[in-house]
């Protein structure tokens, strides 16, 4: 891997040339927040500073024991609606969860690696509203686990802040707040005491009305409700000056459960009217679902056309994804020098390919996207609506089904602990990854995932093992591999679309209809 600086990621459109075609359009250079789908569960992402009891928070709201929701550090916590408690952890390189015990008293398996989350799924009315999903604290995340949580958010719908009476805000936590603000999230605040309380009233505090949060009247513990209110007020005063655009966020004091009754039905109110909005923009039957569809009188060089974008657009996003292994390899280094060290680089390494899978992903999306329509409209004449594009793209995916035995594109790509990368195949092994599961994809490529392998966390936090030359030479072979391993799957992804298009858009042509 070439040392020195390097071009930023964050300018795409700097690569101009012959792969630049505009089927392709503006390919994302990073993940952030994005619009749900119609049919993507409602979810509330609860996320704060370590120290801010938001573990019993969630407890609280859920009435469990906090112990229930421990999990490993590093991993996501999903708590689901169910008749039956259980508890399971998704740990990549294996196609089935490790389950233990969802009693308190339960030990967890023993596991080679942090599993990227756990699911606990328990009978308590609230989550029949809403998944609910618990982060590890905002100063473990890092710049690619703050991208995985903005891309979660997106898709959940509703971020619940957490953060306790003696604690201030950090840049991190402003930075990530403002990328949520001017997006549909519903973004919530609780507040809890801190070591001292709520601490004593200050003059000149800001007044109640100013912390637009739910406080109880005054009587007894009149005294305590004030001293929350000022606090809140002070929190959000201090969280509008650099974020104005959460000027309507609202505001809870949560320090038991009559407090948290309030931010729980205010999180139900939301769900239910965020719910009723989903529905609304996925309509039954999408126009040209199901009509005769002409083919246009002549659909041109659409052949050539096809071939021309699927190359392009594969080399395209092979030289982004390799400008962004570069920079991971970049910031390895920084995490083994000036970091935590050897031990540190498992974690980040792991973070760093959970946000490029989601990179590669969206990008191979759109762009596939951008083929079917672009070429799509040059055999029927005009472009294809929603309803069409969506039968097409059906099509193909059925074509991808008869893909080479043994070539199968549910693959995961798995760091080892000798710097290569091994092969995981099939759907099970790809959920695995996945820290916020998402609903069924409607996307005709299948997820692209990459993650360290038990063996990593192994070998770098032995005893011992704090070589910084080893390490360094180490996660260059790594990253390499991974750019190869990615470039060799994204070009037999196009390559397989090219042939499965190819063959859908033939059939219409030499039938007069789109059949699919």
């Amino acid at each position: 891997m070439k040392q020195g600086p390097l071009p930023s990621v964050d300018s795409p459109d700097d690569m101009t040339g012959p792969t630049e075609l505009p089927s392709c359009g503006p390919l994302p250079t990073r993940v952030g927040v994005t619009g749900p789908a119609p049919e993507e569960p409602l979810g509330v992402v609860a996320v704060g500073p370590a120290g801010a009891e938001r573990r019993a928070v969630l407890a609280t709201l859920l009435n469990l024991d906090p112990v229930m929701l421990t999990v490993p550090a590093g991993s996501w916590l999903v708590v689901r609606n169910a008749k039956v408690p259980t508890r399971a952890a998704f740990v990549p390189g294996y196609r089935q969860p490790h389950s233990y015990g969802a009693d308190r008293d339960a030990a967890g398996p023993a596991l080679a690696r942090p599993p990227r989350r756990v699911e606990l799924s328990v009978p308590e009315p609230l989550l029949r509203h809403f998944t609910l999903i618990d982060v590890p604290d905002t100063a473990t995340l890092g710049a690619a686990g703050n991208r995985v949580l903005l891309e979660a958010v997106g898709r959940a719908g509703a971020l619940l802040f957490v953060i306790a009476a003696d604690q201030a805000f950090t840049a991190t936590e402003l930075n990530l707040l403002a990328e949520v603000a001017p997006t549909s999230v519903e973004v919530v605040f609780a507040v809890t005491p801190g070591a001292a309380g709520w601490g004593p009233l200050a003059d000149g505090a800001a007044t109640t009305e100013d912390a637009g949060a739910s406080v109880p009247p005054a009587g007894n513990g009149a005294t305590e409700a004030t001293a929350a209110a000022v606090t809140v007020a002070a929190h959000r005063a201090a969280l509008l000056a650099a974020v104005p655009a959460l000027a309507g966020a609202r505001w809870f004091p949560v320090d038991d459960a009559d407090s948290a009754a309030d931010l729980r039905r205010a999180l139900v109110g939301w769900s239910s009217r965020e719910g009723l909005q989903r529905a609304s923009v996925n309509p039954p039957v999408l126009p040209g679902q199901h009509d005769r569809v002409a083919v246009a009188a002549d659909p041109g060089d659409w052949s050539e056309r096809l071939d021309r974008q699927t190359r392009s657009c594969a080399q395209r996003i092979r030289q982004h994804l390799a400008l962004e292994l570069a920079n991971i390899h970049l910031r390895a280094v920084q995490e083994i020098v000036f970091g935590v060290g050897c031990a540190g680089l498992p974690d980040l390494l792991d973070r760093e390919m959970a946000a490029l899978s989601l990179l590669a992903t969206a990008q191979c999306d759109q762009a596939v996207r951008g083929i079917i329509t672009d070429v799509a409209g040059r055999v029927l004449g005009a472009p294809p609506t929603e309803g069409v594009r969506r039968r097409i793209a059906t099509a193909v995916q059925y074509g991808l089904v008869d893909d080479r035995p043994g070539q199968e594109l549910d693959k995961v790509l798995l760091i080892t602990s000798t710097a290569g990368v091994a092969g995981l195949t099939g759907p099970e092994a790809i959920d695995a990854l996945a820290s916020y599961p998402a609903a069924a994809r409607s996307e005709v490529l299948p997820p692209v995932a990459v993650a360290l392998s038990g063996g990593c966390w192994q070998q770098w936090r032995t005893p011992g093992n704090n070589d910084h030359s080893a390490a360094r030479a180490w996660s260059q072979r790594a990253v390499r591999e991974v750019e190869l391993g990615l470039s060799r799957e994204i070009s037999r992804r196009f390559e397989v679309i090219r042939l499965s298009l190819g063959a859908v858009l033939s059939d219409a042509v030499d039938h007069g209809i789109l059949l699919a």
